[in-house]
């Protein structure tokens, strides 16, 4: 089977080197296999004919037959347009070409019946087709009774007489050859449990269905089985982790209960007491931790992993911080250090700019087991940081940081691996977290913590500006901050520039009396970190800034955000945005500004925004909008290569997948069992070199 799908393109009828060399630049086509597997994106429905008196305009594409009555040329040069006029026995319609009219000529004779397809559409009270798909009548085709799949292409395939029809007859003549070729790859069992389409089946019908029900059958067959394999290796993945990797076992809790009980200042929510838990529980298995803590913004992942921290000191180990920046560092480092003080243990911070005499100290320190908690950047990756024993590894905004950095942390033991906590305040859907993260455990802090006021969220247009500014002075008169961003993207960076600079002047101007700070992506560190610090500070009351304050300083007092060019951002960024405020007790604002012209998906993300402040229900609308690539950035070893499953979408398949893929492999781990035999071989068949991810957190 496999020799037959690994066939190079070009051996196929009809495509040649210049072609396949083509689909494979455009396309990534360059096997039978990558062909077989290009699935249609829609199907134009062509079950049945409609008259022409049941056409209206909201009808995606209709099927249609009649005569032509007449044909005319109207207008002349660049206006020049064909149009034909096709008639049945209820009405008439205009057929109308504007580009190809020579050929389209060519093509019709009045008299003559049609079979046409195409999308109609209303002008005044005439509805008409724009280059339709004509063919005269004939027995096979007035039969209609079929789907017509479309296949994703490219301009350039296109101009190569690749259209979607051309694909669509490669892949019909591939079928007849491949049809006796395809294996089954589930177990008898599960087919007949989810009653699920046979593989060979499938694959017919995905390409070329009879109908409706057929195309679903085949559709849900190949999600499944796409995801449950995509489970399957995640799972493999996590259990060989497990039985190879041994975690240090931390069970001594009587520095956290002092804490608790002695120097905690306030109430801990119900979530993060559940996801403690969770983490103690890994700490006395026996088995290294590989956990990701996500909560929202001000949720109170620092605490939580404290707390994680002052059981793995009890238990005579160390514990490692590392964020993303030098603010972010700074800003854990003066979170935790009261805490420290009155606990008797000692912290320190490491850092691109810490001085040599610091690191000397901090790295004896370290190795004599002195230092109990380090908080830094990437420096902590330096192979010259060594700890005595090192027994959790925290990990702040785990997205920023590549896979080879995290395993550099992991190995600073040599006998036995830290646990690993990583913490995300970007909320990852349940779905796209099963796929990405589905060798994790997943823990989540799904609740603020008591006396936090929702922020509340408005849209205003550029023509209310003046009502905003005088918003915002009344702010500060009440002795609040501000923030207001400009959007940074970097293909126009000297465009982003110019509107940063002259939203500054224009604040200036509105605000002649108030210090202000800015900060942009230009500037040098040392220059930043001045300014962010005076705001911190309170020295100055509005900073206007790019999208460098994302991640970064905790100001309580800051109470707005304005969001320049709102629409210009995506949800999950718009929502971190918004996190900056809503720190303190009093309430915050958030204000998304934007031009009247907006796109439909740039108004479903503001009244998004405006309608709700939980993070989760968030990254799901994000899902639904963006597709799962873009949100997770860099997609991983793999793993969300799907070809016909979509994450925002089949949500329910997934977990259907993962249930079976658990059952699966809690009943027969190795796959020893005759009946799983089509499943352990198609594993066998898939890529070999896949990274084992979990181990690397």
């Amino acid at each position: 089977m496999s020799r037959f799908f690994s066939t190079k393109i070009e051996f196929l009828k009809g495509v040649g080197p210049q072609r396949a060399a083509l689909l494979s630049k455009e396309l990534e086509i360059f096997t039978y296999a990558d062909l077989i597997q290009h699935y249609p994106f829609r199907y134009e429905d062509r079950t049945q004919f409609h008259t022409i008196d049941q056409v209206h305009e909201d009808m995606p594409f209709i099927q249609i037959k009649g005569s032509v009555r007449h044909i005319e040329t109207i207008g002349a040069g660049r206006k020049k347009r064909l149009v034909a006029h096709l008639k049945d026995d209820t009405d008439e319609i205009e057929l109308t070409w504007f580009k190809g009219i020579p050929w389209a000529l060519k093509r019709i004779s009045p008299g003559t019946e049609y079979v046409v397809f195409g999308k109609p559409n209303k002008y005044g009270k005439k509805y008409s087709i724009a280059h339709p798909e004509i063919e005269p009548v004939t027995s096979a085709n007035l039969k209609g009774g079929y789907l017509q799949p479309v296949y994703p292409t490219t301009e350039k395939l296109k101009a190569r007489y690749l259209d979607s029809r051309a694909i669509s007859k490669l892949i019909k003549a591939l079928l007849v050859q491949a049809v006796d070729r395809f294996e089954e790859n589930l177990s008898s069992r599960l087919v007949e449990d989810l009653k699920l389409m046979d593989k060979r089946s499938a694959m017919i019908h995905i390409h070329f269905p009879k109908n409706n029900q057929t195309l679903q059958k085949a559709r849900f067959r190949l999600k499944f089985e796409e995801l449950f394999y995509t489970q399957v290796r995640l799972l493999n993945l996590k259990i060989s982790r497990i039985e190879k990797y041994r975690g240090i076992v931390l069970n001594d809790s009587k520095l956290l209960t002092t804490f608790y009980n002695e120097h905690l200042p306030f109430d801990l929510t119900g979530a993060q007491k559940r996801v403690i838990k969770e983490c103690y529980r890994d700490f006395r298995s026996g088995r290294q931790m590989n956990r990701l803590v996500q909560g929202d913004v001000g949720s109170g992942k620092t605490i939580v992993a404290f707390i994680c921290m002052l059981i793995a000191i009890g238990s005579d180990t160390q514990a490692a911080l590392m964020a993303p920046t030098e603010i972010l560092a700074e800003q854990h480092l003066n979170g935790l250090q009261p805490f420290c003080e009155a606990m008797g243990l000692k912290i320190a911070r490491l850092t691109g700019s810490s001085k040599k005499s610091e690191r000397i100290k901090i790295h004896e320190e370290l190795l004599s087991g002195e230092l109990n908690i380090l908080v830094g950047t990437h420096a902590l990756l330096e192979d010259v940081v060594k700890f005595k024993r090192l027994g959790l590894a925290v990990i702040d905004e785990q997205h920023r940081f590549g896979v080879a950095q995290r395993a550099k942390l992991w190995n600073k033991n040599q006998a036995s691996f830290p646990h690993v906590l990583v913490m995300t305040a970007t909320p990852i859907p349940r779905t796209l977290a099963m796929t990405l993260y589905g060798d994790l455990d997943i823990s989540q802090i799904d609740e603020l913590p008591s006396g936090r006021k929702p922020i509340k969220t408005t849209h205003q247009y550029d023509a209310q500006r003046l009502k905003v500014f005088g918003f915002v002075k009344d702010q500060i008169e009440q002795g609040r901050q501000v923030y207001i961003v400009y959007p940074l993207i970097e293909e126009s960076a000297n465009m982003d520039y110019k509107d940063l600079m002259d939203g500054f002047e224009s604040v200036a101007r509105a605000f002649t009396d108030i210090p202000l700070s800015i900060v942009h992506g230009r500037m040098k560190p040392a220059d930043k970190d001045f300014e962010m610090q005076r705001f911190v500070k309170g020295e100055t009351k509005i900073m206007v800034a790019t999208t460098v304050i994302e991640v970064g300083v905790n100001v309580p007092n800051a109470s707005v955000m304005i969001i320049e060019n709102a629409e210009r951002f995506g949800l999950a960024q718009l929502h971190q945005l918004r996190g900056r405020v809503g720190r303190g007790a009093d309430q915050s604002y958030c204000i998304l500004m934007t031009d009247y012209k907006l796109s439909k998906e740039a108004k479903i993300r503001l009244e998004t925004m405006v309608q709700t402040t939980d993070g989760f229900e968030i990254a799901d609308i994000d899902l639904k909008l963006r597709g799962p690539g873009d949100l997770t950035g860099t997609q991983q070893s793999g793993l969300m290569d799907l070809l016909i499953s979509d994450l925002s979408k089949d949500g329910e398949i997934l977990g259907l997948a993962r249930e079976k893929a658990i059952a699966l492999l809690e009943a027969d781990p190795q796959l020893d069992l005759p009946e799983n035999k089509p499943i352990k071989r198609h594993i066998n068949s898939l890529t070999q070199n896949v990274i084992n991810w979990s181990k690397i957190s």
